[in-house]
């Protein structure tokens, strides 16, 4: 009889170059080979850059056996999560948050839609994992809401050593004076709000300090509409120091935050938020509106806000930016909430998890049928005609008794 270990295979819809779910994805595949776990990456698409660590999601079928463990991570219904859902192999959800469809209705229907469907198909997963994992206490709490029985959670450790590189000395030059640099990462995505990082930038610019400028980094292009409507306002303001820098490199990354002065975070929902403790290591201060996971990810470190009135939000601004005693004080609390976050033993927490998976009595396996996934969506349309049109609903023939 065979004594090998059986195979941990990950699956996802897709793998970026350089965003947190990516880095994740590799840190685990790299924590469960040094283990002797066979572990593969399947997806349905990935990153030019990242294809040849990756297989194609359709080779799972080959792959599959009843013994291996699946860690599925779901941020959003792919044709990779239905063709792992209904295999033999054991499942582990691994939760990275879906944002609200509301944020997107007005400026990305299609990612509004995805985004729905995306929470109503994570309703299927409920019977089918042996654990559900949310990257934070957040995520946790929201799977635990959804219904699934068995959560935990699998922190995020973020690897900041691509920070301590050369920072890109064409950026530096162009921003590094004795103007002050307010500094926001992250997409250029609605949820975000980065409307309201511009209005209380506003404020603090004209109130506070006219030798001020605003730098929001993070990709644009996917998003037209809402970068459209983001130029328009700046416009508006007549405010000619807000630089949008798009999609940057590590270089260019650890250049902005080299140079910034404050990094200022008013986003309504993150699953977790890596630019922060990215901030926090680079020994920035960080201002943030208190929502969602954002308070945990500070872990009682830089400053928060609740209330985002543009004239108060400016007012604390400036009372950081113009004591140097006071950021000291909360730089020095920032790098040992990082200090807490990187003591967390990452590889072990994993290991116990799938240990422990493997070793426990499994949860039933799916009875998928040809049509599963058709009838599903079929329920999913119903859904939407009974929220959103109650006439049309109750206009539909009743099922026959």
């Amino acid at each position: 009889m065979s004594t090998s270990k059986p195979a941990v295979h990950q699956v996802l819809a897709t793998l970026g170059y350089g965003d947190a779910i990516g880095h994740e994805v590799l840190g685990i595949q790299r924590v469960l080979r040094s283990a002797g776990f066979e572990s593969d990456i399947f997806v349905e698409t990935a990153d030019p850059r990242l294809e040849s660590l990756t297989r194609d999601y359709r080779e799972l079928v080959d792959a599959s056996h009843p013994d291996n463990l699946l860690l599925h991570h779901f941020s959003i219904g792919s044709k990779a999560s239905r063709t792992a859902y209904a295999l033999p192999d054991r499942m582990a959800l691994i939760y990275h948050n879906i944002t609200p469809p509301e944020y997107f209705a007005a400026v990305h229907r299609t990612l509004a839609r995805q985004c729905f469907r995306g929470r109503r198909e994570l309703h299927a997963y409920v019977n089918r994992c042996d654990m559900a994992l949310g990257d934070s206490e957040f995520n946790r709490q929201d799977l635990e809401a959804l219904g699934f029985p068995r959560t935990a959670v699998l922190p995020v450790v973020p690897d900041l050593a691509h920070l301590d590189n050369p920072a890109d000395w064409l950026v530096a030059r162009q921003f590094d004076d004795d103007w002050t640099n307010i500094l926001f990462v992250g997409r250029v995505i609605a949820n975000k709000k980065i409307e309201d990082v511009i209005r209380c930038f506003h404020a603090y610019h004209t109130r506070f300090n006219p030798r001020s400028r605003l730098i929001i980094a993070g990709v644009f292009s996917v998003f037209e509409r809402y970068f459209a409507a983001l130029t328009h306002m700046v416009s508006e303001l007549g405010l000619e120091h807000v630089h949008f820098a798009g999609h940057v490199s590590d270089a260019e990354l650890i250049a902005y935050y080299e140079l910034a002065d404050l990094f200022l975070c008013c986003s309504e929902h993150e699953g977790f938020c890596v630019p922060l403790i990215e901030a926090f290591y680079k020994q920035i201060p960080v201002l943030a509106y208190a929502a969602t996971a954002v308070p945990a990810t500070m872990d009682g470190a830089g400053v928060l806000f609740e209330t985002k009135e543009p004239g108060y939000v400016a007012a604390v601004m400036d009372g950081i930016l113009s004591n140097p005693d006071l950021q000291d004080a909360i730089v020095d609390e920032q790098l040992k909430a990082v200090d807490r976050l990187q003591a967390q033993d990452f590889d072990r927490t994993l290991l116990t998890f799938v240990d422990g998976i493997l070793s426990s009595p499994r949860q039933g396996t799916a009875h998928v049928s040809f049509d599963f996934w058709q009838q599903f969506d079929a329920l999913e349309q119903l859904e939407e005609i009974r929220r959103y049109r109650p006439s049309a609903y109750f206009a539909l023939p009743q099922e026959p008794t």
